[in-house]
C-alpha cells in the first residue's frame, strides 16, 4: 500500500479499510497542454486513493464560466461538478457555494504566497486552495530594442515612444504586419484587468478602494484611460478591441509586435521550439504612469474549489490536496507554463532551469494591486462589467477618458446602493 495513500486517507479522518470509492467530477479545460495536466492528475488521483476522476468542460472566458457556475449553483445541483476552479475574484461572489475547507487544509497556508492564500479567506473561512499566481507583465521584443538601441521603457510615455519608433522604422524596411504593442481590450474581466493597472500606475487609484469608498471619477483615471485609447490604431491594431490573451500572445509569438502586456504563462510558450521568437524574449514589470507613478500589476490566478453541494466532499477534499501539493505545482508549471502559488516550487531545480523568468516575478506575486472584489462583495461582477465597458468605450472612441469615468461613477453608485452587500 502505497505511503501517500495512507497519509492521504489519515488526513480525511477516515482508513483504507473503510473507505468510499467516489467519482469526483473536475473541470478540466481545452487543449493539447491543460489535457497533460488533466491525465497526470486522474494518473495520479486514481493510483493514490480508491476514487474515480471524470472531467468536465466549462466555457473558457472566466465571466461566462462565473455565469455557468451560478446557474448550477442555484438549483443546488450536486451531479453537475465537485471540484472546479475559482477566478481570484470570486470566492467572495460564490461564497455560499464554496465548500468550507478551513479545518482540512489550514496545515498547507505556510507552503503559499501570503496573498495567494488570504485571497480565498471570506469571512474567517478558507474557500480555495491556489492553483497558480499571476501578475500582469510586459513582454518585448529584445532582439529588436537591442537593433534600435532603445532600454525596456520605464513609464508608459516611454513605451509609447518606442514602440513608435520600431514600428515605423520596420514597416519602412518592408516589415508590414508589425505593431508596436498588442493586450486584450476585449470587453470582459481581462480589460478590468488592464484597466486597473492603467489606472492605478498614474496614481488614479482603483475605482472602489479597500473601505469601499467609490474612486473612479478623477483626472488621473480619466488620463490613463485616455492613453491607453491613444494607443489604438496607431501602435496597436484596431482588432485588440476582440482580443482575450490568447490573440494577444499570437501575434506576439508570431514576431508580429514589439511590446505586449500578458500573463507570465505566455513566456515559456514564447519560448518553444516553435515559436518564432524563441530567445528574443524579454519580460519587464508594467510601465508606471509616468515619473511620478507607479508599478502596478493586477494580481491574477485561479484557486481549486469544491461545491457545497457535492455528494463526495471527502474525496474532493482529496482532490484539491493533491492538486495543492508541490508535486502537482510543479507538473502544472512544466506542461502549461503557470507560474506557482507554492513558494517551495521556485526552490525546485527542474522548475528554475526551465523558468529562470519566475525570479523576477516573486516580488511582484507579493505586492500585485487586487481588483476591487472584496470591497464590492457579492457586486463585484456588475462594478466589473462596468469598468471593463467604460474603458471599452474609450478605447473604441465613444467616449473620452474624463466623461467616461463620470459616467462609471454614476454606474458604481447605483449598484452599491445604500451601502455593499
Amino acid at each position: 500500500m502505497k505511503l501517500k495513500t495512507i497519509a492521504l486517507a489519515a488526513l480525511l479522518g477516515g482508513s483504507l479499510s473503510v473507505a468510499h470509492a467516489d467519482t469526483v467530477k473536475m473541470e478540466c479545460g481545452s487543449g493539447a497542454t491543460v489535457k497533460n495536466f488533466c491525465d497526470y492528475i486522474k494518473q495520479r488521483f486514481e493510483s493514490e486513493t480508491p476514487h474515480k476522476l471524470q472531467f468536465i468542460d466549462l466555457p473558457r472566458a472566466s465571466d461566462e464560466k462565473l455565469s455557468m457556475l451560478q446557474q448550477i449553483f442555484a438549483t443546488k445541483d450536486s451531479s453537475v461538478i465537485d471540484v472546479f476552479a475559482v477566478d481570484v475574484v470570486w470566492p467572495g461572489v460564490l461564497d455560499k457555494h464554496l465548500l468550507d475547507l478551513t479545518d482540512k487544509v489550514q496545515d498547507l497556508q505556510p507552503a503559499f504566497f501570503a496573498s495567494a492564500w488570504n485571497n480565498n479567506i471570506v469571512n474567517g473561512r478558507v474557500k480555495g486552495v491556489p492553483n497558480f499566481i499571476d501578475a500582469g507583465v510586459m513582454f518585448y521584443r529584445s532582439d529588436l530594442l537591442q537593433k534600435y538601441g532603445e532600454q525596456p521603457p520605464r513609464t508608459w510615455q516611454e513605451l509609447t515612444r518606442i514602440a513608435t519608433r520600431i514600428q515605423g522604422a520596420e514597416r519602412e524596411a518592408g516589415n508590414k504586419n508589425l505593431h508596436g504593442l498588442v493586450f486584450h481590450a476585449k470587453a470582459y474581466e481581462g480589460l478590468t484587468c488592464g484597466a486597473l493597472e492603467w489606472v492605478a500606475s498614474f496614481g488614479g487609484g482603483a475605482f472602489v478602494e479597500a473601505d469601499g469608498r467609490i474612486s473612479a471619477n478623477n483626472p488621473k483615471a480619466a488620463a490613463a484611460l485616455d492613453q491607453a485609447a491613444s494607443w489604438i490604431g496607431t501602435i496597436t491594431p484596431k482588432g485588440v478591441l476582440g482580443y482575450q490573451e490568447e490573440e494577444a500572445r499570437a501575434v506576439f509569438q508570431n514576431g508580429d509586435a514589439v511590446f505586449m502586456r500578458n500573463w507570465p504563462y505566455a513566456y515559456l510558450l514564447s519560448q518553444d521550439d516553435s515559436s518564432p521568437v524563441k530567445g528574443k524574449v524579454g519580460m519587464m514589470p508594467l510601465p508606471k504612469g509616468g515619473d511620478g507613478g507607479q508599478d502596478a500589476a493586477t494580481l491574477g490566478g485561479w484557486q481549486w474549489s469544491v461545491s457545497a453541494y457535492t455528494k463526495a466532499p471527502e474525496a474532493s477534499i482529496a482532490l484539491v490536496r493533491m492538486l495543492a501539493d508541490a508535486e502537482t505545482q510543479k507538473q502544472n508549471f512544466l506542461l502549461m507554463g503557470v507560474s506557482p502559488s507554492r513558494t517551495d516550487v521556485y526552490a525546485d531545480a527542474e522548475v528554475m532551469a526551465k523558468g529562470p523568468h519566475l525570479a523576477q516575478l516573486k516580488e511582484a506575486f507579493a505586492s500585485a494591486v487586487a481588483r476591487p472584489s472584496t470591497a464590492t462583495r457579492s457586486e463585484y461582477p456588475k462594478v466589473s462589467k462596468a469598468i471593463w465597458n467604460a474603458a471599452y468605450d474609450v478605447l473604441s472612441g465613444r467616449a473620452d477618458g474624463t466623461t467616461a469615468v463620470a459616467d462609471l461613477e454614476g454606474k458604481i453608485k447605483r449598484i452599491k446602493g445604500r451601502d455593499w452587500k
